[in-house]
């Protein structure tokens, strides 16, 4: 049988210390049908991708596959056409009923890891994606293909590439070159240093959010915020160094990153280590 094989990352992500599921909400101005959902979905390219049509499967050794299977649409729309509790607007209401999907309805393993529940009443849609089928960029774009554009509707919506870095980069001397080489290595060797230094001698400090053992089956609370898309442009402008400010935000995720090793050295040793369970 051809079975392909998960990436490290995709194993990552069906172990049961670090198991994510991305769910993901989108409202709409009206509400949608079963019938046009399935129509939506039958004519994507997210069909087509391999991962949204395969099972995952595990061998005799405890490997973990992606193997082909005969896509079933209807196991994957799940409509619920009546509002949902008793709260007081439809948001939180959604905020509740995702939270309720995060500890009471795991993704089945005998279909492919994906499902996309309608919830009309609220005007609302829920995609609910394994995070083993690809990162948040690539199923982003996926994504985008169930959509279409406003003033064209046979056209998806399009990401425009970045030129302002090319741009930049072109306008550089060689003496702009040298030392752009030389944070790079600067700036490298500091990560490296501090990752070391964290995974050997420093430990993650206890906080009121901090999870211990068992976390991941506590009743979960959603609360959402709303930004302005003008606040956020005003913060993009006000970043001069963007590449800077991504090297910044890159030092949240490192206790992270340790455990991700962790979690890889305990899956070749076969030993378990907790982690609560990321909404």
């Amino acid at each position: 049988m051809n079975d392909e094989p998960l990436s490290p990352a995709g194993r990552l992500f069906v172990q049961p210390a670090t198991h994510q599921i991305i769910n993901c909400t989108l409202g709409l101005e009206q509400p949608l049908s079963l019938d046009a959902a399935k129509h939506v979905v039958s004519n994507s390219l997210m069909i087509q991708h391999p991962r949204f049509s395969s099972l995952l499967v595990t061998d005799n050794n405890g490997r973990e596959y992606w193997r082909k299977t005969e896509l079933n649409i209807d196991r994957h729309i799940i409509l619920r056409p009546d509002p949902i509790g008793e709260a007081d607007s439809d948001e939180a209401a959604i905020n509740d009923y995702v939270a309720d999907l995060t500890v009471s309805s795991p993704l089945s393993y005998d279909k492919p890891l994906w499902e996309i529940h309608l919830l009309p009443a609220h005007k609302c849609v829920v995609l609910r994606i394994h995070h083993a089928l690809g990162d948040g960029i690539s199923l982003m774009s996926l994504m985008l293909t169930l959509t279409r554009k406003l003033d064209d509707p046979d056209q998806t919506p399009a990401i425009e590439p970045l030129v302002s870095s090319k741009r930049k980069r072109n306008e550089n001397g060689t003496l702009g070159k040298v030392i752009k080489v030389l944070k790079m290595i600067w700036f490298s060797l500091i990560y490296v240093i501090e990752f070391i230094m964290r995974g050997v001698w420093v430990n993650d400090g206890k906080t009121v959010v901090r999870g211990g053992e068992g976390v991941e089956m506590w009743p979960r609370k959603l609360v959402t915020a709303r930004f302005r898309v003008e606040d956020m442009k005003t913060v993009k402008n006000a970043v001069s160094d963007a590449v800077s400010f991504f090297k910044y935000l890159l030092r949240f995720p490192l206790s992270f990153v340790k455990h991700a090793l962790g979690v890889c050295c305990g899956v070749l040793k076969n030993r378990h280590i907790g982690w609560p369970t990321k909404v």
